[in-house]
């Protein structure tokens, strides 16, 4: 993968000096403060295998644990009979429902989940119970042993069923139903298309083995040690289940491998705690990749109805959609995926008329959650295809349409809420249009191999067919819908070296770094050391929706601004100025004038500081009956333009570059943020192309990464970073929008359209199956 032009000239004018041409780079400080590329703190760690995965910790006196979990989708269980694996040697404790102290149930959002299946099994892969022995093999030996009777009853795997089916759960099959209404519905274009289109269910496949070690407190509590991406959260769902206050609950963050949803699943924390709780020891458990794609949330599969009305200029007059969101058994995040689906339904484009209607379902398909840009990549695929079909019908140029529908800054959404941030959309379509396009492979022999199939492949090179798309994305920052967005933040500064003490958790998105480059350039100190995570610091909220970029960034800030204060007040009075005569650079404190002239070093000798500070965004609404209301508190954008070659005779596709411009605010950490997109559009490939989980009335084909193919590094294409608009959101802290979700929206629509140009095939489902990129002949 490469970056073009925009990032990598930023990186190299942020970071290093360079003499004339031709010589060698003049060494230059090393990075220090925003806008540079500092490199992350944990790189050493992780590429020298010593970064601390919970998959990796032990403790004294460790027991194993194993959950066995129902190899059927929909049943009754009318016995659970667990003396057989309590009998074998080594096994210290067997738990099912019946021994949960508290709470039965749990969800992030609603507690419809049960940490053990009681009654009925609602998805295949539900836990049924939970082992700890004195050895793994036993732990899973002893969970086989525990028999279960089962009734099976048909499952309902087809959410269009979920309206008339039975109840599958005592709340009902209907998890949400947004109605939107904006402007006149009987307003008509002279130009209709329509579409039925098809999301698959994406998994989120997090790096490493997802684990975890509990370990009982004397004071009959728990410590959970797990790579939560919501520790606090995660920890008040662990204290109800247990019966124990909050304070008895200890979440300590281990190394996060990465992470683009939710990085643990509290189905794995749980039953770890309820063991440890049980025996008086500490339980490990370290969960198979089966495990993992059986008992974590996906990507909510999506069925999409479009009708777009245009005008014979071809601007947009009414969109009407219908979203149907596939819940799977609980309810997770749907309803606010839904939200996020329903309220970007039209893209980033000025619609005058809409009327979309969104539901969330109970399927007995495998349960549904956050996965990064949940809802909005959704519609993004379908009004995209639409766009398309306008174009085609009208005789217009793709890139044509879209520039003559774009939003911008001013405009209202659907949801009646006006677009005061940045919203520089025609700039970035326009960017990625005019960006040169890659020499095709006929030009450049050697490359021939890169052809779909390869020159020692089953395909003719005559058959490859060149094709080009484009798409326009938007994503919401933050939380949406009235969601209470908050952190909290400690700057500390003792000897010359400082600490950051916030409990945002590191999943990749680079907060650690940033929170190194705040203190750097605010207090002028170059050793910055980042406190390890754990519930007894206050709250910062979850990883998602790049909140700690924002929110926990301003946090920080906030705290190294107060301690810069108390760094300056005695100087500021010993000379009898003010402290915003006052600058920090290169180290040192210096006055307006000159006067004073001192190291950071030297004013800090002997000094201890402090400062905690909150950072709270301005709060939003939840949409009402009619889908109205300012839900949101910014919105990002980005334009894709992707290249493919695809095999018309066989339906291999390679994507062979994409071009992406972006608008991000503020460049925080150019190599960093580089980095951030080339990962989001690698993902979306994978969503394109590869990535389905498979389900056979509702049970799992192939749980494993060979049934389930994720993008490698042979199938990421040149990656070509044309344009970083950086128009600065003056509501967000520095002025930055987060980056790496917009991407991952955008791209898997942009290889679509590039497919549906090589084939004239109308390629209406995501993930794209051959059948759909050969030609008619």
């Amino acid at each position: 993968m490469t970056t073009d032009a925009t990032a990598t000239t930023t990186a190299t004018l942020r970071t290093a000096a360079v003499s004339g041409p031709g010589s060698e780079p003049v060494p230059g400080p090393p990075p220090h403060g925003l806008g540079t590329s500092l490199p992350p703190a944990d790189a050493r760690a992780k590429t020298g295998g010593t970064f601390p995965y919970a998959s990796d910790l032990w403790a004294e006196g460790l027991l194993w644990a194993a959950i066995l979990r129902s190899p059927h989708p929909h049943a009754r269980i009318t016995s659970v009979d667990t003396s057989a694996a309590e009998r074998m040697k080594g096994v210290r404790a067997v738990i099912t429902h019946r021994d949960i102290p508290g709470d039965s149930a749990y969800g992030r959002r609603i507690a419809d989940r049960p940490v053990f299946a009681a009654e009925l099994v609602r998805h295949h892969g539900e836990a049924i119970a939970a082992v700890a022995a004195d050895h793994p093999d036993t732990a899973r030996l002893a969970a086989a042993a525990i028999a279960v009777e089962y009734e099976l009853l048909e499952p309902v795997t087809d959410p269009e069923l979920a309206f008339e089916a039975q109840p599958l759960h005592p709340d009902g099959n209907l998890i949400r139903h947004i109605p939107l209404r904006y402007g006149d519905p009987d307003v008509t274009g002279e130009v209709v298309v329509e579409g039925l289109y098809r999301i698959g269910r994406q998994d989120p496949a997090p790096i490493g083995a997802e684990a975890g070690l509990a370990v009982p407190r004397p004071d009959g509590g728990v410590e959970l040690y797990v790579a939560s991406t919501d520790p606090h959260t995660d920890r008040d769902l662990a204290a109800s289940c247990f019966g124990l206050e909050p304070d008895r609950v200890k979440i300590v963050v281990t190394g996060v491998p990465g992470a683009t949803g939710d990085r643990e699943d509290p189905g794995f924390q749980l039953p770890l705690g309820l063991l440890a709780l049980r025996t008086g020891c500490p339980v490990k458990l370290t969960a198979t990749r089966e495990e993992s794609f059986l008992g974590h949330a996906h990507r909510h599969p999506t069925l999409l109805r479009y009708r777009h009305h245009a005008d014979a200029e071809g601007r947009l007059v009414k969109v009407e959609a219908q979203l149907l969101l596939d819940a799977g058994a609980y309810a997770d995040s749907s309803s606010e995926s839904l939200a996020a689906a329903v309220a970007f339904a039209c893209g980033p484009y000025v619609v005058p008329h809409a009327f979309i209607e969104g539901w969330a379902v109970r399927t007995n398909n495998p349960p549904s959650g956050h996965v990064r840009g949940e809802g909005a990549m959704q519609v993004c695929a379908a009004y995209e295809a639409q766009m398309d079909k306008l174009a085609n019908k009208l005789g217009m140029d793709p890139t044509d349409i879209r520039l003559r529908n774009v939003l911008a800054t001013g405009d209202i959404l659907p949801t009646g809420q006006t677009v005061t941030c940045p919203a520089p959309v025609a700039e970035l379509l326009e960017a990625v249009r005019d960006h040169p396009l890659p020499a095709l492979p006929k030009d450049s022999p050697e490359d021939d191999w890169l052809l779909p199939g390869g020159p020692e492949g089953a395909g003719e090179p005559a058959a490859v067919r060149r094709g080009v798309g484009y798409a326009l994305g938007m994503v919401h920052m933050l939380g949406a819908e009235g969601t209470d967005e908050v952190s909290t933040a400690t700057v500390k500064v003792q000897d010359g070296t400082a600490t950051v003490i916030c409990a945002a958790v590191e999943t990749g998105s680079g907060f650690s770094t940033l929170a190194r480059q705040i203190v750097q350039e605010t207090l002028g100190v170059d050793e910055v050391h980042i406190a390890s995570v754990d519930t007894d610091q206050p709250p910062a909220g979850a990883s998602c929706h790049g909140r700690h970029t924002w929110v926990s960034g301003g946090a920080v800030e906030r705290a190294a601004k107060m301690v810069r204060t108390q760094l300056l007040q005695p100087l500021a009075h010993q000379f009898g100025m003010s402290t915003e005569l006052l600058q920090i650079a290169d180290g040192k404190i210096t006055s307006y004038d000159g006067v004073l002239s001192v190291t950071v070093a030297e004013a800090l000798e002997g000094k201890e500081l402090w400062a905690t500070a909150q950072c709270r965004p301005h709060p939003t609404e939840p949409l009402d009956e009619a889908g109205q209301g300012d839900a949101f508190v910014g919105l990002a954008f980005c334009a894709v333009r992707a290249v493919v070659d695809v095999d018309i005779e066989l339906g291999a596709v390679r994507v062979v570059e994409m071009a992406v411009a972006q608008d991000v605010g503020r460049i925080l950490n150019p190599a960093q943020l580089a980095v951030r997109i080339e990962a989001g559009v690698t993902l979306g490939v994978g969503t394109a192309l590869t990535e389905n989980l498979r389900t056979n009335r509702g049970v799992v084909r192939r749980p494993d990464l060979t049934g389930y193919p994720l993008p490698t590094a042979l199938d990421a294409p040149d990656i070509r970073i044309v344009k970083l608009v950086e128009e600065r959101d003056v509501v967000a802290s520095f002025g930055a929008k987060p980056v790496s979700a917009v991407p991952v929206v955008t791209s898997p629509a942009a290889v679509a359209a590039a497919v549906r140009a090589a084939t004239g095939r109308p390629v209406n489902r995501l993930p794209i199956r051959p059948q759909a990129a050969v030609a008619h002949t």
